[in-house]
């Protein structure tokens, strides 16, 4: 070899040897978005957990730079002695066009999530151990939470992460996320996973009704308001979606009385969400076949996102232009934008739907929820329940503010953030319980509180919450909401003079216990701490 080849053959080897450590690094450094946050897929996007040092969304900032601000001061607390452990909240964080929960649905749920870790350090609900508030995005689909799982899996030690809460929509995904988090010893906790064959997981709760829940509430109120109708159920048959298929299944069963009186519904038709190409084409042929049936009160078991295409195109039918629709559907109708909302109010027809939760569901004085939690949520005017009412803090830390004030120009009825704020306070709940009994606090001992809550019940938003051996919650308060368009000046306009849709309360429904098989009839049913003089 000359020298001149050997002096090539060095300078490759020197090449080569750098590559292999820049490349990686490069890649490394190319992938991150930041600490506990990477790039996945062929668009890049970020997943992972954060403590809120990163947004994932510009909507987000306000909250997350909150969130990260909280702990800061557990962090500083930690250091001075002060026991603590870490919530995370997981749900998707960057949905895309498929995902039933948009940027504005998940804003809110941070906000309620917020809410809950700012009250059990600093506010009315302070105590010990004090709370970390983690976020984590499982992605668009929920696609990446095998990653997102293991990240947070990776903290229970040293991070002495004890929960996850939130867990997003009801889908296969998020059923097997939660299914791995349960097997690691990781309590769980729910916030709007309704589909009522997602139970019986060690560890796991939920503080939304469950389908069947929402179903009996429907059911009971289209039987006593649209007495002598039969009703056509429409439902997605995708796979993927667990929600509208115990859905549309829960319906039928409760609204013909466990299937003494099948006649009620006429028939059931399907679409399928998961054809992107065929979907909205379906809809069109069933709201089209409409006016061959004599009946006018639909029952639509999908998402909120496929309910305004359906109303689109029954609003836009060529026949029987007289006849009057009622469409009632579920809680995934929470999740549309307002601009969505506006578009199915324009409609011209009448749709009602079962809420998770709202903020005028409690009248004043009743003794189903805290005094103190119903406050943060309302909009403000009257002090009735605060917290702080009679002794202003000169600490602006410890004065506690309303949602309203926290974050001001956002309406907050779609419930979310009540979802959010009850999900979140149930494990803190669980984990001080498990700190007053003496016993090491981790998710296992958090996740068995959830047990033995019916003497010492979560003061949620929703209500005060206890729950079943399977998980469900005891004694559901659900609202049925209708979308209603505000007139012009009204309380419900939007911006520069336009119009805006919102829900507008009609009834809350009491769900009853079942004994065995069947339900005690609607009259039994007493809202968690009230009693008959009281209703």
């Amino acid at each position: 070899m000359s020298l001149r080849t050997a002096r090539r053959v060095a300078v490759a080897a020197v090449v080569l040897a750098v590559l292999a450590v820049a490349l990686p690094v490069a890649y490394k450094w190319w992938a991150r978005c930041a600490d506990g946050v990477v790039k996945k897929g062929a668009s890049g996007e970020c997943v992972g957990v954060t403590d809120g040092s990163y947004s994932f969304d510009g909507e987000f900032d306000d909250v997350m730079r909150m969130i990260k601000a909280e702990n800061e001061f557990v962090a500083k607390e930690s250091e001075r002695g002060a026991p603590y452990v870490s919530i995370a909240y997981m749900t998707t964080l960057t949905p895309g066009e498929t995902d039933s929960n948009p940027v504005e649905s998940v804003k809110h749920e941070l906000q309620g999530a917020y809410l809950a870790q700012r009250r059990a350090n600093r506010w009315d609900l302070s105590g010990k151990p004090l709370v970390r508030l983690l976020v984590a995005n499982v992605g668009s689909g929920s696609r990446y939470w095998e990653h997102t799982v293991g990240e947070l899996i990776g903290r229970k030690s040293g991070e002495r992460l004890v929960a996850v809460t939130g867990l997003g929509p009801s889908t296969q995904r998020n059923q097997q996320a939660v299914q791995r988090l349960s097997r690691e010893g990781v309590a769980t906790v729910a916030g709007t996973m309704t589909a009522t064959n997602i139970r019986e997981m060690e560890g796991f709760v939920r503080v939304a009704p469950t389908n069947a829940n929402e179903a009996w509430a429907a059911a009971r109120y289209l039987r006593k308001r649209e007495s002598g109708h039969r009703v056509m159920v429409v439902e997605d048959k995708a796979r993927e979606n667990l929600y509208a298929s115990t859905l549309s299944g829960d319906f039928t069963r409760e609204f013909t009385e466990d299937g003494r009186r099948p006649e009620l519904v006429v028939e059931t038709k399907v679409f399928d969400s998961s054809l992107s190409d065929a979907w909205e084409t379906q809809l069109s042929q069933i709201s089209g076949q409409m006016c061959d049936y004599k009946h006018d009160v639909i029952y639509f078991a999908g998402r909120g996102r496929h309910l305004t295409r359906f109303l689109n195109s029954l609003a836009n039918r060529s026949r029987c232009q007289d006849r009057k629709f009622t469409v009632m559907t579920g809680d995934d109708t929470t999740n549309l934008t307002s601009d969505e909302m506006e578009q199915a109010a324009r409609n011209g027809i009448r749709v009602l739907y079962t809420g998770l939760a709202h903020p005028d569901m409690w009248k004043k004085g009743s003794r189903g929820v805290s005094p103190a939690t119903i406050w943060y949520f309302r909009e403000g005017g009257e002090d009735e329940g605060s917290p702080v009412a009679g002794e202003a803090s000169k600490d602006a830390e410890k004065r506690p503010k309303r949602l309203a004030e926290l974050f001001p120009g956002d309406s907050r009825d779609d419930g979310q953030a009540m979802m959010a704020h009850d999900a979140v306070l149930t494990a803190v709940h669980g984990a001080r319980m498990a700190a007053r009994s003496g016993i090491p606090v981790n998710g296992e001992t958090v996740g068995g509180m959830f047990q033995v809550m019916d003497g010492d019940r979560v003061p949620g938003a929703s209500g005060f919450l206890a729950f079943e051996e399977d998980g469900n919650p005891k004694e559901k308060a659900i609202p049925v909401l209708r979308l209603e368009q505000r007139a012009e000046g009204g309380p419900g306009q939007g911006p520069e003079g336009r119009e805006s849709a919102e829900p507008f309360l009609v009834e809350v429904v009491c769900v009853p216990q079942r004994e065995g098989t069947r339900r005690k009839p609607p009259e039994e049913c007493v809202t968690p701490g009230e009693d008959r003089a009281g209703r």
